[in-house]
């Protein structure tokens, strides 16, 4: 049924079981993409919008007040997006597919 565990799966297992894949280099990537968070951090990156489409909607709200750190904010976004390493809110790095 619901919330049941498979057999002889327990949490712990995956949890250990997911954190020796990444260790492996099987890395998670975020399910959003990569091209349209590009976009968006380059045409209104400075009111946040990327921010609130990768899931980080506190971080997102800061960069509107602050119209994107005066575009320093927006500019280190658009360099760490081309360069992979830009988080979504989950943690989970947008790659390009």
């Amino acid at each position: 049924m619901f919330g049941e565990q498979p057999e002889g799966m327990q949490p712990q297992d995956m949890q250990q079981g997911m954190a020796q894949g990444m260790a492996q280099g099987m890395a998670m990537a975020s399910d959003k993409d990569w091209m349209t968070t590009l976009l968006l951090a380059i045409l209104v990156g400075g009111l946040g919008v990327d921010h609130f489409y990768s899931g980080k909607i506190g971080t997102g709200v800061l960069k509107l007040l602050t119209l994107g750190g005066c575009g320093i904010w927006a500019l280190i976004d658009i360099i760490m997006i081309v360069t992979e390493s830009y988080k979504d809110g989950n943690g989970l790095v947008i790659k390009k597919q």
